[in-house]
């Protein structure tokens, strides 16, 4: 398993991480990412206020999303139709929760992106390739360490 540690200072850093992960999938569709046999998948781990949404709020800001975009923790799925970005928010449910949303039939598309709040808590029913993102605020400060593990 890879893994890569990265550094935020702010709330803006973290927003312009997100971006770059963004443009960075983003160049992948049309090329590597028709070889996928599922949907682009990052699950956004860690602790409440650590980041999770700061990080999803640049890379829907990269898409092109011009809605302020919000933790979706209790409507728990938001759809975006510009390039078919998901946001789900994991974190009052369970694994089998998910098939009354379909859960199924998006993770089956390709095209889709979709970045999961709370991922670790449904693992079992995430892609196997996911990205996984792991956020951690750093005590009394708004420094942040941000895992990534594919």
């Amino acid at each position: 398993m890879e893994q890569l540690e990265i550094f935020t200072k702010s709330d803006k850093e973290t927003k312009k991480l997100g971006e770059l992960l963004a443009k960075e999938i983003m160049k992948s569709f049309g090329g590597a990412q028709d070889k996928l046999k599922t949907a682009t998948v990052l699950s956004l781990e860690g602790d409440l206020g650590a980041g999770k949404t700061t990080f999803t709020q640049g890379f829907g800001k990269f898409l092109g999303i011009k809605e302020r975009i919000q933790s979706p923790t209790f409507t728990i799925m938001k759809i975006y139709h510009l390039h078919n970005f998901i946001h789900v928010d994991a974190y009052r449910l369970k694994s089998k929760d998910f098939k009354v949303f379909g859960w199924r039939e998006f993770i089956k598309n390709k095209n889709n992106i979709i970045l999961v709040e709370w991922g670790d808590k449904i693992k079992n029913i995430l892609p196997k390739n996911s990205l996984r993102i792991i956020f951690k605020h750093r005590k009394n400060s708004n420094e942040r360490i941000i895992i990534m593990r594919v």
